[in-house]
């Protein structure tokens, strides 16, 4: 798993701060924008912070890059809506290389490691076989169409690997383009930094709140799992660990992995 930061709104808490305070101010947008130190403005994110307005914060957004997921992970994390996503297509890409996520529990024991092992190498030779006779009777349906074999090959490439890829398992690895703003991201970490989240969703949200911890701590003093900005949400399903979770999530906070 890699999690990079591609972009972010530049002077996140002075944007957010300013544009609370246009709400209540007859000054233009930028004299306030200028007039807010980055002191006052973290000053006034913890205010807004304590009001519970967080509409201002909407207007920051993160853009990361994400690569060794699984499509699985992908699955997952779309269910977030207030988000754009742009994902690697296996509609276009052919999966060669074929890459996928083999889960720790998995890893961790020779046996089954050995065993999920074959079942994957069978899933990319079921791949390749159904491509290459699916691209093999599309280049003779193309060419008979008229097209030159040169085009008739690129184009029966594409086509070929549209229908093969449903053989491919949940494990396939991928890659996106991922891009929120603080209000949704802290929704995001309150639900996927949970013990509860699958493991690795929660992998790449614990990464991601360690990036903004470290880009802007003022928005994200708070964030995490409910158990550390409130309590625990999960009812008789809590995994009875808050004072565990809130320690690593305080040593994430502080810039310390």
């Amino acid at each position: 798993m890699k999690v990079v930061l591609l972009a972010y709104t530049p002077a996140p808490e002075q944007t957010v701060a300013a544009a609370a305070r246009l709400c209540y101010s007859d000054t233009d947008v930028e004299a306030l924008r200028e007039s807010i130190s980055l002191k006052k403005a973290e000053q006034f994110v913890e205010m807004l912070d304590g009001f519970g307005h967080e509409s201002p914060v909407e207007h920051v957004s993160f853009t990361f890059g994400i690569e060794g997921v699984s499509r699985s992970f992908l699955a997952q994390v779309t269910r977030h809506r207030l988000a754009s996503y742009s994902v690697q297509s296996q509609r276009y890409v052919r999966q060669d290389p074929f890459l996928y996520i083999t889960p720790p529990a998995i890893a961790s024991d020779s046996a089954l490691l050995a065993e999920y092992q074959q079942m994957m190498q069978q899933a990319v030779e079921s791949y390749n076989q159904l491509a290459d006779a699916l691209e093999t009777r599309y280049v003779s349906k193309l060419m008979e169409e008229g097209m030159t074999e040169q085009n008739a090959r690129k184009k029966a490439e594409k086509m070929a690997i549209e229908d093969a890829r449903y053989v491919l398992p949940n494990a396939c690895e991928t890659k996106m383009i991922l891009t929120m703003n603080v209000r949704s991201l802290r929704n995001f970490f309150r639900l996927r930094c949970c013990n509860r989240a699958q493991w690795e969703i929660r992998a790449v949200a614990l990464e991601m709140l360690r990036i903004c911890c470290e880009v802007s701590p003022a928005l994200f003093h708070n964030a995490g799992p409910s158990c550390c900005c409130g309590g625990c949400t999960e009812g008789k399903m809590s995994c009875g660990k808050a004072k565990e979770v809130q320690q690593k999530i305080e040593v994430i906070r502080n810039g310390t992995k």
